[in-house]
């Protein structure tokens, strides 16, 4: 099979949705073989790395297995909505947590943090934030730290959290004006 994507036709794009509804194994393949490669190319272009854009090409193919039910071709092409369950699935990948921590983590041996000199950009004032969310309830704490520290959004904290999302968005409100007390 060339790179390029031979769409199938409406009424063969039906026949394969029929099939993968009716939990054809068969149908499973030919999509994997018609439209794997392409949707690889779709998500190495978000997340940039081999191994994580197979992980989630193969946990998207499973989604679309699994929820194949759902495919609406009123609303758009099979390979349309596939591209979009993997690329949901690639965004959720790069917006969690652990994947935050092992992109932010790099080797001991370059040790360029210790040679590195401050950025021009440097201002001393913002020195001491960290210190200042210790003093805050631990609840609170917990929530900025998720927010700011973290890079969460909200909805990730009140997943994360176990807690509503109006919960974090409280608890946030709230610390960050004893944060503006304590900064006096």
């Amino acid at each position: 099979m060339n790179s390029t994507l031979a769409l199938l036709t409406a009424t063969e794009e039906a026949v394969l949705v029929e099939r993968l509804v009716a939990r054809d194994e068969q149908a499973l393949r030919l999509l994997h073989d018609r439209y794997s490669r392409s949707l690889l190319t779709v998500i190495l272009r978000l997340v940039r790395d081999q191994e994580l854009a197979e992980d989630i090409l193969q946990e998207g193919l499973l989604k679309v297995w699994l929820s194949i039910a759902r495919y609406d071709p009123e609303r758009g092409r099979l390979f349309t909505w596939m591209v979009r369950v993997c690329c949901n699935r690639a965004v959720d990948a790069l917006r969690s947590p652990r994947h935050r921590f092992h992109s932010d983590t790099r080797s001991l041996e370059i040790g360029s943090a210790q040679r590195a000199s401050a950025p021009s950009s440097f201002n001393p004032e913002h020195i001491g934030v960290r210190e200042l969310t210790l003093k805050l309830k631990p609840r609170q704490r917990e929530v900025i730290d998720l927010l700011y520290f973290g890079g969460c959004t909200q909805a990730e904290t009140a997943e994360q959290l176990g807690i509503p999302l109006a919960t974090v968005k409280t608890r946030a409100r709230t610390a960050l004006q004893v944060l503006a007390q304590l900064a006096r």
